[in-house]
């Protein structure tokens, strides 16, 4: 085995790639001019300067549709303890993301899935799905799909709105990864007047910033975002301040747009280079290339098990998420690569281990 292990697993960026100078400054000016609000207590919407930023990127009119969390998982965690209980109906793609099915069954919610396409969930499933029993949340991954690496067509947005109106269901537009297109602008959210007051969109700057700033936000209608942070502060009296002071000197001085420019620079790379390596030396493989954000999906022929191929990729030094780990049911021959994790000289080598990975399992297999 190589000593030294090519992890396309994580959904992080590598070191190489952390913004330690930017931060570093933005924290020295956050003890410099904020801190006593740094250094305190706060509340359960977190930062308010960093609130009324928000508000302002996303074009919403009343700062109090914001609250900061502590990163966007705990943000999700809070919304579906405040909206779902035991037995409710919650839709969620398939592939999703992992920890959401996970916190979803911890609460004992009947989690529906709904299968993904090369554009976003299937609307036509979810149009079934809804009219056959009251559904109490649907949870999308609308940008850059962790793990599927899709984006949601704009027709498929205005119709999931329509829906929600229609059928009285919320929408967690679960989103870090909008940010970070490739080639265009930051598509547009779900979360707009017309929305009904059904939309619920949670972010993060763990993506724009770096994971161990630990910041992330919901963004929605007023009234419920007053109960969630009412909950937070009950929980926890305020989310980390120190850390929202740094993420706000960020981005009101243009560091976060900056550094956004560089890490979409330094992933279209990755990913480029991992399309090009799949290509090459697993031709069979299946997927949709991302467009943007940190994964993609691969899936392979029906005869091969993705969870006997991690075993046997640890054994040539490269790691991988298997496709169950993101399904209620199925996923045996897709798996998940993160592209974010891996510096480009890397990425080709951990490839040719995969494929050579596959190769030994297909020999051990019965003819």
């Amino acid at each position: 085995m190589p000593s030294e292990v090519i992890s396309f697993a994580r959904g992080a960026p590598s070191a190489d790639i952390l913004p330690v100078d930017a931060v570093r400054e933005a924290a020295q000016r956050a003890l410099t001019d904020d801190w006593k609000r740094a250094l305190s207590y706060g509340t359960g919407i977190g930062h308010p300067g960093l609130c009324e930023w928000i508000a302002e990127r996303h074009g919403l009119a009343d700062p109090a549709q914001v609250m900061v969390t502590n990163g966007s998982l705990e943000a999700g965690a809070m919304l579906f303890q405040h909206l779902v209980g035991p037995g409710d109906r919650v839709v969620v793609e398939q592939p999703s993301y992992d920890r959401t099915l996970l916190l979803l069954e911890r609460l004992g919610a009947d989690r529906v899935g709904v299968p993904l396409e090369a554009d976003g969930i299937d609307v036509e499933e979810l149009e079934r799905v809804v009219s056959e029993a009251p559904v109490k949340l649907v949870h999308v991954i609308p940008n850059f799909h962790n793990p599927a690496g899709c984006t949601l067509s704009a027709a498929k947005r205005e119709r999931l709105v329509e829906l929600a109106a229609e059928h009285g269901f919320m929408i967690l537009e679960d989103d870090p990864y909008r940010e970070l297109p490739f080639d265009d602008d930051p598509p547009p959210t779900m979360l707009a007047p017309g929305d009904g007051g059904r939309v619920i969109h949670a972010s993060s700057f763990s993506k724009t910033v770096s994971p161990g700033v630990r910041v992330g936000y919901l963004a929605g209608p007023t009234d419920e975002i007053a109960k969630l942070a009412k909950r937070a502060n009950e929980l926890y009296i305020s989310p980390n301040m120190l850390a929202e002071a740094v993420v706000y000197e960020l981005c009101r001085s243009g560091g976060l747009d900056e550094n956004i420019a560089f890490v979409k620079g330094a992933l279209k790379e990755r990913r480029d280079t991992l399309v090009a390596a799949l290509r090459d030396q697993v031709p069979e493989a299946d997927f949709v290339e991302p467009g943007g954000g940190y994964f993609l999906w691969l899936t392979l022929e029906e005869d091969v098990d993705t969870t006997e191929l991690k075993d046997a990729a640890k054994e040539e030094g490269v790691a991988f998420i298997a496709g169950p780990d993101f399904m209620l049911d199925g996923g045996r021959s897709s798996l998940r690569l993160s592209f974010a994790s891996v510096p480009p000289d890397e990425i080709g080598e951990g490839v040719a281990r995969v494929a050579r990975a596959l190769e030994r399992v297909r020999a051990a297999s019965p003819a």
